[in-house]
């Protein structure tokens, strides 16, 4: 991947969860905007940025989620095993939705392997995006609490899973060395916790007008770069 350009956002230019999902939607609404393409984009990237730092010998393990967060996972998988990496998913549950049920058959076409149990050199956590609620099943906080022990490198796609926007809710979560952002920086990337995390935004087709709809103007410059690394 060639040099990333830095961007400075501060948190007060940052967005809630809940401001996303409305221009998410508004998005898809207004300017027709797929969820499809949206999750291709965010899945791109997501490889890209892993196979600058995972090597073709190492493990990589996806921890993929029903929703559409899990279906950006998927693209990062094929994508990644189109490259040439070893790519195992973590699936803690099979009711996927329809586009990521769509995204795993790809998947698996291009040679995914199924199997929670690898010990992972890289995890990248595409368990849930901003639209998870808590807490979050025991199912997921097991994974979650079994990957922070092992400390393999950990990539979160958008928003470390299990960690909340509000410092007064406590939760188990993942704790990531690299976060790939989607759009816009999101309030929780300001959290203390993840003072050591490198944060990516990248561009995944949502339009200026979208965010300035919402009165929002100061705006990643993603017709310059569609990868900047976010400085906080």
């Amino acid at each position: 991947m060639t040099e990333i350009s830095e961007i400075v956002i501060t948190e007060q230019d940052a967005i809630s969860f809940e401001l996303m999902k409305r221009i998410d939607y508004h998005s898809i609404k207004k300017y027709n905007l797929p969820i499809s393409l949206m999750m291709e984009n965010a899945g791109y990237h997501l490889a890209r940025i892993a196979a600058t730092y995972a090597s073709k010998k190492q493990v990589i393990l996806i921890g993929i989620g029903k929703g559409n967060n899990g279906g950006g996972g998927l693209v990062a998988a094929r994508r990644l095993l189109a490259w040439g990496y070893q790519i195992y998913l973590d699936l803690p549950s099979d009711d996927l939705n329809h586009l990521a049920q769509q995204q795993l058959q790809r998947a698996l076409a291009f040679g995914a392997k199924i199997d929670s149990q690898v010990i992972p050199d890289v995890f990248i956590d595409a368990y849930f995006g901003f639209s998870q609620r808590w807490p979050l099943p025991d199912i997921y906080l097991k994974r979650i609490k079994a990957l922070n022990h092992l400390n393999p490198l950990i990539l979160s796609l958008d928003v470390p899973s299990g960690l909340a926007e509000s410092a007064t809710f406590k939760s188990v979560y993942i704790k990531p060395d690299i976060i790939v952002s989607l759009a816009h920086p999101k309030t929780v990337l300001y959290r203390p916790e993840l003072a050591k995390s490198n944060v990516f935004l990248v561009d995944i087709g949502i339009p200026k007008e979208a965010f300035k709809d919402f009165g929002l103007h100061k705006l990643v410059p993603f017709e310059k770069a569609g990868i900047f690394e976010l400085i906080r």
